[in-house]
């Protein structure tokens, strides 16, 4: 269930209740530019993280005012779990939200990468890097996309260790995703050892942006899916406004992810505009094998009502996408 939490003109935050006792603050934010993001895979290289650091600089303003213990800035931190961490743009955020200037903030690297090609099995590489600065009470801020949270986790277990290591205290975490449930279930157990560790903790604020994603497995009934690394509409726990927003477009409750790949998408645009057209490929192929729109809906998307589109073409929109996809790098 999602309770209103707070609104304005800009942004509404709804508070998850579904009566489990996971120790944090769990929330979905929903905005303009967060629901672009989701739904228009066009949005992408600058045009993507600046929507994301105005999306996030809209949900700091409005969680200010609601806040249970409220953001310092010289006991800020924004850390940045490299790449997909960049993209969400929290140190300016917090700059335009609450016209802070001094704030610190940190740095850890962690890819993931499966443990064989058909294995749902992660691990960390490329985690060497790390520039860590921590005040004697430290109020964390930061983002990332969270599939199978591996990145998440090991940096999480890091940035602790970092404050045990220096005798600083981390008294909250302020976390932005687009993610799944693995996101809260990661925060959980890790306000539960800050928890034991700092006695001055007081929490954490977790905001899903959009919604709460499903992370497809193998036995996820999508006919199209990469596993361990796509969020999905399917199943999944949205703001309303987001599940409105996909009749705007026949195309927009057929996207295979919400996010696609975060770092690509960001800085690596040719590398991500591949990946989009292989999807919308594929769904072509089904057209044309006689797929229909409505099918396609109710498999990936079954809250939508197909009906409110009248008759699609599924070929046709496809194409007229990949066309669209085409221009993207100009």
């Amino acid at each position: 269930m999602l309770l209103l939490q707070d609104r304005n003109d800009e942004v509404a935050v709804y508070r998850i209740e579904d009566g489990r006792n996971t120790g944090i603050n769990r929330f979905i934010a929903t905005t303009p530019h967060t629901r672009a993001i989701c739904n228009d895979p066009t949005v992408c290289g600058v045009d993507y993280t600046r929507r994301l650091q105005r999306a996030c600089t809209s949900v700091l303003a409005l969680y200010g005012g609601f806040a249970e213990v409220p953001l310092e800035c010289r006991q800020t931190v924004v850390l940045n779990i490299l790449r997909g961490g960049l993209n969400f743009g929290l140190r300016d955020a917090l700059a335009d939200a609450y016209g802070w200037n001094t704030m610190g903030t940190s740095f850890i690297s962690a890819q993931r990468v499966r443990d064989a090609e058909d294995s749902e099995d992660w691990h960390i590489t490329e985690s060497d890097y790390r520039k860590v600065y921590l005040p004697e009470r430290s109020q964390i801020v930061f983002g990332d996309v969270v599939a199978t949270g591996t990145s998440l986790h090991h940096a999480l277990k890091l940035i602790v260790r970092s404050a045990e290591e220096t005798g600083a205290e981390i008294t909250r975490f302020v976390f932005f995703t687009y993610g799944g449930s693995r996101a809260e279930e990661i925060l959980s157990d890790i306000a539960a050892l800050c928890r034991e560790r700092f006695a001055s903790f007081t929490g954490v604020d977790l905001f899903y942006l959009e919604g709460r994603f499903t992370v497809p497995s193998p036995q996820t009934p999508l006919s199209i899916k990469l596993t361990g690394t796509d969020l999905v509409r399917y199943d999944a726990l949205m703001a309303p406004e987001f599940v409105e927003s996909q009749y705007e477009s026949p195309l927009y409750p057929l996207e295979r992810c919400v996010i696609y790949d975060a770092g690509s998408r960001a800085f690596h645009p040719e590398e991500y505009v591949t990946d989009v057209e292989e999807y919308w490929r594929t769904v072509l192929k089904q057209a044309q094998q006689g797929r229909s729109f409505r099918s396609l809906v109710e498999e990936r998307f079954p809250g939508v009502d197909a009906a409110r589109f009248g008759e699609v073409d599924l070929r046709e929109i496809v194409l007229s996408h990949l066309m669209a996809l085409g221009k993207i790098l100009g």
